[in-house]
């Protein structure tokens, strides 16, 4: 048999539970009590009874029996009395149990439903809440219990799940506007030169190197982007790992290209670095680092590769001699897609704005932060911060004000 849908609720097993505690409790005090009386009055009904004559002296001087009469003793009346006192208590007992019972369903009912009623309000606005609306809270008031933790606990993550979701549709949007221009770029020279009869081999040559680098820039954006889901996804197995071992590593594959720009790399590597996480995606991290640096370095100038540790934190620091950034745009250098614009003695940067947001992806993973010193005309320094491996919490936030090759 299939029982009534309001007997599956809490609020309903609640009140069953509440009334059955507070019944065998009542019941069990009664239960003592009657005991108790029953040994102290040793009970019992009438069992014996004696004929007592009424006589009465008549005028003639003899003694006439009036009316006979049955009395108990004078012990087994008390007796009687106390059995009648304690059927009375059993009867009136047993009624006041059921009223009891009766009584406490209903309070119960009452009671846990005003203590429930939180958590219906939460599962209302749960149930309205969907993927593409996430802006509603609970806002649970009132006193700081459990119940309003979970509340609050509930709108935490659903702040974070509405950032998450912005910040995917901010992807896809920005995603989608970085590759229809390369898009566009070929479809153009297509259409205008290498789908057109009669064209000239240096037309041809000239669309050829143009679609090609086009496609470059596409494929340099999807890799950056596939690598961004990657570590989005927590596909990483982390381990001991060396920071100053992933940043020569690092160093040593760029060095050949800063040599063909001129530009040479020194290390400043302190020993014992040990960090937890993942060895390439530090290396990539790193890596995105020496690329921007050695771009930009001015020729015959020296990129620097640095590792330490200050105040509990490792840090890997990569500090060039290039053109500097503004410092209107500092905190934006780790935004993706964000390219410097153009400017009187400058061009457009032809990238795809991912590296640096990669680098900082990558590095919060792990549990760090990342930051940027910078001077216009002198240079600028990316340090990455990230705890030692195996300590719980490093001594206070990461130092990220201060520049440690500098302090080196």
């Amino acid at each position: 048999m299939k029982l009534p849908r309001f007997t599956q609720s809490i609020r309903f097993r609640l009140t069953v539970l509440y009334s059955l505690l507070l019944f065998a409790l009542a019941g069990s005090a009664l239960a003592v009590t009657y005991v108790a009386v029953e040994r102290s009055t040793d009970p019992k009904p009438i069992t014996k009874s004696y004929e007592v004559e009424l006589r009465k002296r008549g005028y003639d001087g003899r003694e006439r029996t009036v009316e006979t009469v049955d009395m108990a003793a004078v012990e087994e009346v008390e007796s009687a009395v106390n059995f009648r006192t304690l059927q009375t208590l059993r009867n009136y007992s047993g009624l006041a149990l059921g009223g009891l019972f009766l009584a406490s369903l209903g309070i119960g009912w009452v009671l846990s439903g005003r203590a429930l009623r939180p958590v219906g309000r939460m599962a209302r606005t749960a149930r309205e809440i969907q993927a593409t609306d996430l802006s509603r809270r609970i806002h649970l008031g009132g006193y700081r219990d459990e119940l309003r933790d979970l509340a609050d606990t509930i709108d935490s993550m659903l702040d974070r799940l509405d950032s998450a979701f912005a910040a995917q549709r901010q992807l896809i949007d920005d995603a989608s506007h970085e590759l229809r221009t390369p898009l566009a770029i070929i479809r153009a020279n297509l259409d205008a030169t290498l789908a057109v009869p009669g064209t000239g081999a240096e037309e041809r040559d000239r669309a050829v190197a143009v679609i090609d680098r086009a496609t470059v820039r596409m494929s340099r954006l999807v890799e950056d982007l596939l690598a961004t889901a990657r570590r989005e996804a927590e596909g990483f197995d982390d381990a001991a790992v060396d920071l100053a071992e992933v940043a020569r590593e690092a160093g040593e594959e760029f060095g050949a290209v800063a040599g063909e720009r001129g530009v040479s790399i020194e290390y400043a590597l302190g020993d014992g670095l040990i960090a937890s996480g993942d060895h390439d995606a530090l290396r990539r991290a790193v890596a995105n680092l020496l690329s921007n640096a050695t771009r930009l370095a001015p020729v015959d100038s020296v990129v620097t590769v640095g590792a330490g540790s200050i105040d509990g934190w490792l840090w890997i620091a990569v500090a060039d001699r290039g053109p500097g950034i503004d410092a209107g745009d500092r905190d934006k250098v780790f935004d993706r897609f964000w390219r410097r614009e153009a400017g009187p003695n400058r061009t457009a940067e032809r990238r795809t704005g991912l590296g640096l947001a990669i680098v900082r992806q990558i590095v919060e993973s792990h549990g760090g932060r990342a930051a940027v010193h910078s001077t216009v005309g002198a240079g600028s320094t990316f340090v990455l911060w990230l705890p030692a491996d195996g300590a719980d919490r490093a001594d206070g936030p990461a130092p990220t004000e201060v520049n440690p090759l500098v302090r080196a």
